[in-house]
């Protein structure tokens, strides 16, 4: 049996656990937001047309921050048409995933379903198809409380009180070429810049994110963020980074590892950031906000899904609807190990997307709504990982990969809250025939119990939550884990991932 072992000490700490590391996102995409979170003929719809069903899901999913409205689906938004009586907004044609967009869901009905649920709000400006001005409107529509054009015209939209919204995305992946108003990183730097500078004119208190590469795969990843900061460092809070995996060619042990690649981007992007701030001799250290993240069959969407024709533009279409396996929630769990082990430097998060589109919750229409596969390494995770983010000292063996070359078969990472003095250990293991035996040195934290230890695994890895099967895969009780003397050990059963609560 393979076998691994890792230290636990509260001295080797990375850095705090922020609350937006377990943020998400909803996107005017597919049913994203009609038909998933907003279904006004559903028997579990409150008086909104919101679904209950959905509100209780994402509350103990244990969300923080939401990112809205986009996404590609920001480039071309015009923020206007999403507020005011609900009968006099226009019907609009979205190019980014060829539908059509009703705006019957817009800033203030969002708002409102974010109350229930209790997330705050992050909200992305368009600067693909605007600019400056457009983002001072919302701005002062959103954050001024009377007074003025914007504010007086929310107040009569029926909101008295500002929406106060505190984090603000600079457009949405401008280098890429399918972005409406793509602009080269030197032109869009540029832009990023003045409109930053405007909005902290406006609300000096605003933390604003500048758009990062969309990928590691871009040609242009690396000058980008350089680039971009040379014009934008002292604008700005965070730069985002964006990363979506999928298993490609029945490579399975290399998608397990795709966490290997994700650790790779954030260091990549923390050099790069720290290179700019070296140049202009700055005091401020800039973040990363990992404002998309999933696992996202994208060649599906580009083969199955994709919508053309010049007279095909469905309202609400199934898009990005993937079914997640128990492969596909092992890696996704271990990318939350990756972003919690860059906790001191990616302190703002955003699960990519939250409802039926590569979501963790599905639903069906005038149906049932219910747990995806993903679902449950993200709620146990933004339950139990508080306080500090630990450097575990990990020893492991390794496998070869074709993608990533040798890498370890177990992977993990500890936070310790020194509030209440508990522990939780969250640990993957890689290999795809073979339990592995980890070994947990925990005399620093003295006299410990185990409060309780869940593995996701089963014997079939491609087993999913469907809406026929919607309780086929869940989280299991791990008896294996035991405490003798200054150790503890837990037996981690093949292609699985497990959260160990210690106290």
């Amino acid at each position: 049996m393979p076998s691994a072992r890792l230290t636990i000490d509260p001295a080797f700490t990375i850095g705090g656990v922020n609350r937006r590391l377990f943020g998400a996102f909803v996107e005017h995409l597919g049913r994203c937001v009609y038909d998933g979170l907003y279904e006004p003929g559903h028997p579990a719809a409150d008086a909104e047309g919101f679904r209950t069903d959905v509100i209780d899901l994402v509350k103990e999913l244990g969300v923080s921050t939401i990112r809205y409205p986009g996404g590609n689906f920001v480039s071309g938004f015009r923020w206007e048409d999403s507020v005011g009586p609900r009968d006099q907004r226009p019907r609009r044609l979205d190019l980014a995933w060829h539908s059509t967009e009703t705006n019957e869901i817009g800033l203030h009905e969002f708002a409102s379903w974010l109350e229930k649920v209790g997330s705050d709000l992050m909200l992305a400006v368009n600067l693909g198809t605007r600019g400056t001005l457009e983002a001072l409107d919302l701005l002062e529509y959103t954050n001024i409380a009377s007074g003025t054009a914007w504010s007086d015209r929310r107040i009569a939209n029926g909101r008295e009180q500002a929406f106060g919204v505190g984090m603000w995305c600079l457009g949405n992946e401008m280098d890429g070429p399918w972005q409406l108003g793509h602009r080269s990183a030197d032109d869009y730097g540029k832009l990023a810049s003045q409109t930053a500078k405007a909005m902290r004119q406006l609300d000096p208190s605003v933390e604003l994110v500048v758009c990062g590469s969309s990928g590691a795969h871009m040609p242009t990843f690396g000058e980008w963020e350089r680039t971009v900061l040379t014009h934008s460092y002292e604008d700005v809070d965070y730069i985002s980074c964006h990363a979506y995996y999928e298993e490609k060619n029945g490579d399975l042990a290399s998608f397990l590892a795709s966490a290997v690649d994700m650790d790779h981007f954030i260091e990549s992007v923390v050099a790069t950031a720290d290179h700019v701030k070296a140049v202009n001799r700055s005091e401020k250290t800039i973040n990363i906000s990992f404002d998309e993240w999933n696992v996202w069959y994208i060649d599906r969407y580009q083969n199955v899904d994709r919508i053309e024709g010049i007279d095909n533009w469905p309202v609400a279409p199934r898009l990005l609807e993937d079914a997640y396996s128990v492969a596909d929630a092992v890696v996704f769990g271990n990318l939350l190990i990756s972003l919690l082990r860059h906790a001191d430097r990616v302190t703002s998060a955003s699960l990519a997307q939250l409802v039926n589109v590569i979501a963790p919750i599905m639903t069906e229409p005038g149906g049932p709504a219910w747990k995806q596969t993903t679902y449950f390494p993200f709620a146990v995770t933004s339950r139990l990982a508080t306080g500090e983010a630990l450097e575990v000292r990990l020893e492991t063996e390794t496998y070869r990969t074709d993608a990533y070359g040798e890498v370890g078969l177990v992977d993990a990472v500890a936070t310790y809250d020194a509030a209440d003095g508990s522990t939780a250990v969250f640990l993957v293991n890689r290999h795809l025939h073979e339990s592995a035996e980890v070994t947990i040195d925990v005399r620093a934290l003295g006299e410990v119990r185990v409060l309780g230890a869940e593995t996701l695994s089963d014997d079939d890895v491609t087993a999913k939550n469907t809406l026929e099967h919607r309780d086929r895969v869940g989280l299991r009780p791990n008896p294996t884990a035991v405490v003798s003397g200054s150790e503890v050990t837990i037996t981690l059963p093949p292609v699985s991932w497990t959260a160990l609560s210690l106290g």
